[in-house]
């Protein structure tokens, strides 16, 4: 393995499993991964990485294991603030008498901003370093994130109908190619269209979205299949499955992120698997919700591309990566009656490469590999809870919690040490979610 020319590090960090995600999966022990300027910039057996490199700053982390920060491929971020509101709800009746009344109510450039804070202080604490997200006033969510050092996809949202983000489909757009062209080339922020869901954006405005995808070479984010009622409504109303509809209109490619996917069939996964387009698995949201079991070992059969979200903590109740793994390696094997489904190594890559592919963004993040960004975390497995450790990986998902995460770095800047946050002021974010607590409950 090479390492980056020129200058010494900045910082070497010797953890005892060295878990890369690269092809190959390897864990390496007693290595040290080196950090400059924001990057790997080399990963060597300890005793070398002494002798190369006697003069840089060595952070020993004995018991740990050093990975890839996780990637939160499916997101609605301010939604922390309705963390709790309407649950044990199916999806229709959550949305329709729930949610989208006090979105109406409540959501403003303000909500957002504060409730991305609460979002962002949970996820770095949690281990995740890059999140893709799907709300309103996607502009401030960027800003937010870039502003705590946070790695966001920003999905250019699109509904049909107004909003109080956007009147109607032209204004969605308009407002998603200026975020586009305001974080044009931004080093933690890109773009990625979000229409909503097949129920909620019609045809032509669909279609605008392909030709703008295409001249931007940017990605299309959308929720997809999440129900067999969704489906069975598409039929009566328009006498086609959504996906089929979707293909129709161009937009399955590499380029296209599926979410959640509960309903489909033989055909469908086929169709997913040829056309080249991602699945977005969000477990507990799809369990919460009762809305089904995406068929992941099916569609990894067939070649597709499975990466893991949460969803809003609205219908989790969090935002918790480690948890999304662990569930979906056991729904998996559940669903299937097959315990090799899903086995852990697969489920720490949906949480990282896989992520990473989805977003486009492989070539930078989601595996420790000499080049890439360095985007890590660092977990300890020291304590009760993680002894013993006869295998790291098994150990990541099965057994550790993020609540075992000590520290995280986004592009080689260190966000999280030793279980607090560095840059974000925990009391201030709670302080504010309490009063968007107290206003909204004394509202009802």
């Amino acid at each position: 393995m090479e390492s980056m020319p020129d200058t010494a590090p900045e910082l070497l960090l010797a953890p005892h499993w060295l878990v890369t995600v690269d092809s190959a999966d390897r864990v390496l022990v007693d290595h040290v991964l080196a950090v400059r300027a924001g990057r790997i910039a080399d990963i060597l057996p300890r005793g070398e990485a002494a002798q190369r490199y006697p003069n840089a700053p060595l952070r020993e982390l004995p018991g740990h294991a050093l990975m890839p920060g996780l990637i939160n491929a499916h997101t609605h971020a301010a939604m922390t603030l309705l963390r709790g509101m309407a649950d044990d709800l199916p999806l229709m009746q959550w949305l329709q008498e729930h949610i989208w009344p006090a979105e109406g109510r409540w959501v403003d450039e303000q909500f957002v901003q504060d409730g991305v804070d609460l979002a962002l202080a949970e996820m770095l604490r949690g281990g995740t370093t890059c999140f893709q997200d799907m709300y309103f006033f996607p502009e401030t969510t960027a800003a937010r994130a870039a502003g705590a050092g946070m790695r966001v996809v920003a999905g250019m949202l699109l509904l049909d109908f107004p909003t109080p983000y956007a009147d109607g489909p032209d204004q969605y757009l308009e407002k998603g190619l200026a975020l586009h062209d305001q974080f044009r080339g931004h080093p933690l922020v890109t773009t990625t269209f979000a229409p909503h869901a097949p129920y909620t954006v019609s045809d032509g405005p669909l279609e605008q979205i392909r030709i703008y995808a295409d001249e931007l070479d940017v990605g299309v984010h959308m929720h997809v299949h999440e129900t067999e009622g969704e489906c069975r409504a598409a039929v009566e109303s328009n006498g086609e499955r959504p996906l089929a509809r979707l293909h129709r209109l161009g937009l399955l490619a590499p380029t296209f992120l599926a979410v959640h996917m509960t309903a489909v069939t033989d055909d469908e996964i086929a169709l997913v698997g040829r056309t080249g387009a991602n699945v977005i698995h969000c477990p507990e949201a799809n369990l919460k919700l009762a809305s089904g079991f995406c068929p992941v070992q099916r569609l990894l059969d067939a070649g597709v591309n499975v990466a893991l979200g949460t969803d809003g903590a609205a219908s989790n109740n969090d935002l918790d990566l480690f948890g999304e793994m662990r569930t979906a390696a056991l729904l998996a094997k559940g669903v299937t009656g097959d315990a090799a489904a899903v086995p852990a190594a697969t489920a720490l890559r949906m949480a990282t490469i896989h992520g990473a592919r989805a977003l486009g963004l492989e070539d930078e993040i989601g595996s420790l590999e000499v080049g890439k960004a360095a985007d890590l975390v660092a977990v300890d497995l020291t304590h009760a809870d993680t002894q013993p450790v006869h295998d790291v990986t098994s150990q990541l998902v099965y057994a550790t919690g993020c609540h075992r995460v000590r520290s995280v770095w986004v592009a080689g800047c260190e966000l999280v040490r030793d279980g607090h946050l560095t840059g974000l002021d925990e009391a201030d974010i709670t302080a504010r979610t309490a009063n968007w607590r107290d206003r909204i409950a004394a509202a009802r």
